[in-house]
C-alpha cells in the first residue's frame, strides 16, 4: 500500500471502503497530533452504521516504546506516562483482532480468540470517535477499557492507567468525566445487550483468500480527510 493507493482508498464514492480493501487503524499521542500506533487491517463491512475491519495474525504495527527501549507496559506505572517515547515496527504474533466501530460513538469493540477459534471476550476500547481519512481512520486513546465475556459479564480495565495519565497531565478532569460517562453509556449498551454485541459477529470468520496488509512508509502522514 503506498501513498497513492492510500489517497485512493474508499472506493465507494470516497465515502465508504469496500470488504477486503486494506486501510489503516491509528492512534494519535495523547494531546499531540502525532501518530504513535499504526495498525494495517483489512475492511470486513462499511456502512453508514458500522465499519468492521480484521487485523490478522502476521501484521507489522507500529507501537510507542520508551526511548531507553523499556516496553510501555513493564515501566513503572508512576513514570511510564512522563518518560520519553518513540515509536518501533514489531509484528502482531497474537490471534487475529476484529474490530467494530460505529460512527459517532466514543469507543469501539474488539473481539478476541483463542487459536481454535473459540471465542474468549469483546474489548471496549474508549476513545474518541474515529475520524475517517482517505487511508483509513485516526482516533485518540483514553486509557479505560471495558471487558465483557461470553456469560455478558463485564468489568473496567485499565482503572490504574487512566488514573496515571490524569496525574500526568494527559487527561483533564473535564475529559476524565467525559470518558467515565462515555463508558456508562457502553455498560449501559452491554446490558441491554444492544449493537454490535447481539450481532452474532463472535462467529464470524475472514476470508481465507485475504492477505495480510502490509506497512506502508508513509504510516505516520498527516490526514486528508475524505471529501477535503
Amino acid at each position: 500500500m503506498t501513498a497513492d493507493t492510500l489517497d485512493s482508498a474508499g472506493t465507494d464514492g470516497g465515502t465508504h471502503w469496500a470488504p477486503g480493501e486494506h486501510i489503516l487503524w491509528r492512534y494519535r499521542g495523547n494531546g499531540t497530533d502525532r501518530v504513535h500506533i499504526c495498525r494495517p487491517v483489512t475492511v470486513v463491512q462499511d456502512t453508514d452504521e458500522l465499519l468492521a475491519v480484521w487485523m490478522a495474525p502476521g501484521t507489522d504495527c507500529v507501537k510507542p516504546r520508551l526511548t531507553d527501549g523499556t516496553s510501555i507496559h513493564e515501566e513503572p506505572l508512576a513514570t511510564r506516562y512522563t518518560k520519553p517515547r518513540t515509536t518501533v515496527v514489531s509484528r502482531w504474533f497474537g490471534t487475529g483482532v476484529l474490530k467494530l466501530a460505529r460512527p459517532g460513538e466514543p469507543w469501539s469493540v474488539w473481539l478476541f480468540w483463542d487459536r481454535d477459534w473459540r471465542f474468549k471476550n469483546w474489548y471496549v476500547n474508549l476513545e474518541e470517535p474515529l475520524a475517517r481519512w482517505a487511508g483509513g481512520v485516526d482516533s485518540e486513546d483514553h486509557f479505560l477499557d471495558i471487558a465483557v465475556y461470553p456469560d455478558r459479564s463485564w468489568e473496567w480495565k485499565d482503572e490504574d492507567e487512566f488514573a496515571q495519565a490524569q496525574r500526568a497531565g494527559l487527561m483533564s478532569a473535564g475529559q476524565a468525566e467525559r470518558v467515565r460517562a462515555a463508558g456508562r453509556d457502553a455498560v449501559a449498551c452491554v446490558e441491554s445487550w444492544g449493537p454490535p454485541f447481539a450481532g452474532g459477529w463472535e462467529e464470524w470468520r475472514p476470508d481465507p483468500s485475504w492477505t495480510v496488509p502490509r506497512l506502508p512508509e508513509d504510516w505516520g502522514r498527516s490526514p486528508a480527510r475524505l471529501g477535503a
